[in-house]
């Protein structure tokens, strides 16, 4: 079963979304009254507006429609990822992601909101492998894991040049630092405008090590991740 991008567009239309500034948390979708009686210039105005995001949909440069056959090991729902990602809400992808390998390598559970370094084993290939597929089939091959692994391995590991090459840094006059995550991100979630590789974000405020188990992770030892179920 797919669902068209083009009735997800503009269903979310309809809605107004509420960002999270929350590194671990999305808020839902919240929704005003509405007067049962609309004014026609109203109506025509609605109509426009959907009339808009349809013709956005049919001009970008995605799939035409959202898989729902997203395997995963542990029961793991990922039409929402698929959905997010497919109509260009990768800010809020991003923070599925993470919030997926939080309950995926057990920390949740364990009562954290992060995922220590060693817990990275525990995240079951299928589920990964589900994760990058989406990634890099809506950004078409530009953002995923495995695009990031291959800038690690081209930049030798190092984690300085690392986060410059993918656009994690940003510079205060002379002085380079990495972008803010936290408040009003500094990131780009924007396909047309980030690097290569800049998304999904994972956190360095525990040290490097988390992002080098991910990048690690036996998912990539192969292409098999690759492959449609």
């Amino acid at each position: 079963m797919r669902v068209s991008i083009s009735t997800a567009a503009v269903l979310a239309a309809a809605c107004v979304a509420s960002t999270s500034v929350d590194a671990f948390s999305t808020n839902s979708l919240t929704f005003g009254r509405r007067s049962c009686v609309l004014h026609s210039e109203t109506a025509v105005a609605a109509e426009s507006e959907v009339a808009q995001v349809e013709e956005a949909a049919a001009a970008a440069p995605l799939e035409d429609e959202i898989p729902t056959n997203l395997p995963s090991d542990v029961g793991m729902d990922y039409v929402p990822l698929a959905t997010m990602l497919a109509t260009g809400q990768f800010a809020e992808a991003d923070q599925f992601t993470r919030d997926a390998l939080i309950e995926l390598a057990g920390s949740k559970e364990a009562g954290r909101s992060f995922v220590y370094f060693t817990e990275v084993k525990r995240i079951p290939s299928t589920d990964l492998a589900t994760i990058e597929r989406l990634w890099n089939r809506f950004s078409q091959g530009k953002f995923g894991y495995s695009v990031q692994k291959k800038k690690w391995q081209i930049v030798k590991g190092d984690f300085e040049v690392f986060c410059r090459k993918i656009g994690w840094t940003t510079k205060d006059g002379e002085v380079e630092r990495k972008k803010r995550w936290f408040g009003a991100s500094e990131f780009i979630y924007d396909v047309k405008k980030a690097p290569e590789g800049h998304l999904p974000l994972t956190s360095a405020l525990r040290g490097t090590s988390l992002i080098k188990e991910l990048l690690n992770h036996p998912v990539w030892d192969n292409d098999d991740w690759k492959k449609e179920p």
